[in-house]
Formats: structure tokens, sequence, C-alpha cells
């Protein structure tokens, strides 16, 4: 498996990376560490302040990396480094692609970030433009210690079988579970069942053969999941939930304590600053790492 891993020199990127150490990575794996600046200065005048900042670059950027690089000493894989000067979000993504990686894998916040679960701007922007699946990494405050958990919220599309794709190529640790969540969204979106069900039998009857399919269809989608998978991870787990997708996968991620939750998104790439809505939602509202894999 080829990973990159963006950095920026902040703790979210060194945690990204202590992130990465957890995994079972062979010596055929390979990580480079990338590192993006942009500054390219058009006006005359700033000559001198180019030639200076280039100056300052050649000395911190190469610092940046070994930081960055010397987290990554436990794993087995061939660690490289690398430098782009470019828009960051440009680079990563260009550089993902010239380099045939696999998995991108980013810090949630950076220079950039917030005090809370709002992505960076930069890494929300990756998570927009890639076309390769993209590992958002948040720490929580309190690190997790034993078996690595990760939530697959599937629908049985096409987007979640390249979720699927991607998980069965990731060297995860030994014995790491994983629970498989298919959400049912609402018989009736704009009536609460709870008083469509009283308006009459044949409502009643519409909405308990509209379940009973649903349940069949969830239970396919999620033995299919679970054989595709079989023998990756120590413990499988399916569950079937009925409400809104978004809110739904952040809940079980949070009662599930998963350490990843992983989901396909439409992408919309020719939309600016769009992705599916669920993907959008549980990337700014989830405390757990976010996996977003497209078709």
């Amino acid at each position: 498996m080829k990973i990159l891993l963006a950095t920026d020199g902040s703790k979210y990127s060194e945690e990204a990376a202590e992130f990465l150490v957890r995994f079972n990575f062979s010596p055929d794996d390979e990580i480079n560490v990338l590192h993006a600046i942009s500054w390219t200065p058009i006006l005359t005048e700033w000559e001198s302040l180019y030639v200076n900042f280039k100056e300052i670059q050649d000395e911190i950027v190469p610092r940046i990396l070994d930081s960055t690089a010397s987290v990554l000493r436990p794993v087995k894989a061939k660690i490289s480094t690398s430098f782009k000067e470019d828009y960051p979000d440009k680079a990563i993504v260009d550089a993902s692609d010239e380099s045939g990686a696999d998995l991108i894998v980013l810090g949630a916040r950076g220079l950039k970030g917030i005090g809370s679960f709002i992505v960076g701007s930069v890494t929300r922007q990756v998570a927009i433009k890639s076309h390769k699946p993209v590992l958002i990494v948040r720490v929580p405050e309190v690190k997790k210690s034993g078996s690595m958990k990760v939530l697959f919220a599937t629908d049985g599309s096409v987007y979640s079988e390249a979720v699927r794709k991607i998980l069965s190529s990731i060297p995860f640790p030994d014995k790491t579970e994983l629970t498989i969540l298919n959400v049912i969204p609402s018989v009736f979106k704009d009536i609460p069942e709870r008083f469509a069900v009283e308006i009459n039998d044949r409502i009643k009857n519409i909405v308990a053969d509209t379940r009973e399919m649903e349940l069949r269809e969830s239970e396919k989608i999620m033995d299919k999941a679970a054989k595709d998978l079989s023998g990756k991870f120590s413990t499988i787990e399916k569950i079937i939930k009925f409400g809104d997708a978004s809110m739904v996968i952040v809940h079980e991620a949070e009662a599930a304590n998963a350490d990843i939750i992983a989901v396909g998104t439409s992408g919309m790439r020719g939309m600016k600053g769009m992705l599916g809505s669920v993907a959008r939602y549980v990337l700014n509202h989830a405390k757990s790492s976010v996996l977003i894999a497209k078709t």
C-alpha cells in the first residue's frame, strides 16, 4: 500500500503520523511524507523578500519533514519525504496522483484550524477535490487504548463499495474490530411515523410492508459487506438503525467508541466546496477519525 501523509509541521500532523504507527505495515508498504507551502510572489518589489523566504524555507522545510518522519520510525514501511511549492490542497492532490498513492492521510486541523471539530480548510479541500480515499485523523484529547475499532457505514451503493475496497487493503492492527452499520431512513420524511401510523389501517400496512422490505434489503447489504471483509477483522458486528443517516452514524460511532468512521461519498467534484451531505456532516461532527472514499 502507498500512503501520502501530508504534514504542515503542526501537532495535528504529527498525531496523524502517530496514528499510522498503530498499523501493521510491511517492508513492501510505502509512506511518503509531503510538506507543501504556497509562496509565489510576482511583484518585482518583492524579489528580496522572496529570496529571504527561500532561505527560511530551505532551513525549515527539512526540519518539518524530519520531525514527522521521525514519528514513523517504528513502522516497517519504506519512509520517504518530499516538498512541493504550491497551494497545499492542490499540491497534496497532485502528489497523490503522481505517486500513485492508495490513501491520503491528514490531520483534522492544521495551522489554520480552530478549537472545534470543524476541519481545517486545507483538509476540507483535499477531501472535496481528491478522487483518492482520504483519512482525516482526529485524535481525541484522551487517546484510546486497546483494539482499534472501525465503523463502516454502508448503504450498498458503489460509493460504499469504494469504502469496502480501501478497508480491505489497509493493514489494520491485529484484533481490529469492525461494526457494519446500515441506516434505514424514515418511510415518511415529512410526517413523523408515530403520527403517520395512527392515520388508518392502510397506512399501517404500507409502513409495515415497506419496513419488511427495507429490513430484508438491509440484511443483504450487511451480509455481503461482512462476507467481503471476513478474515480482515477479528470481530464483525452488524447493526441496523432507523433515522437520519448523518446523525445516526455519528451517534453510533460515539456509542461504539470507534477510532475510524468509514463512509462513502458521491463527491460532487464539479461543485466547489461540496461533499455528499452525509460525508460532510460526519466529517464536521464526528469526534473520531473519518475515512472518506469515492468511486
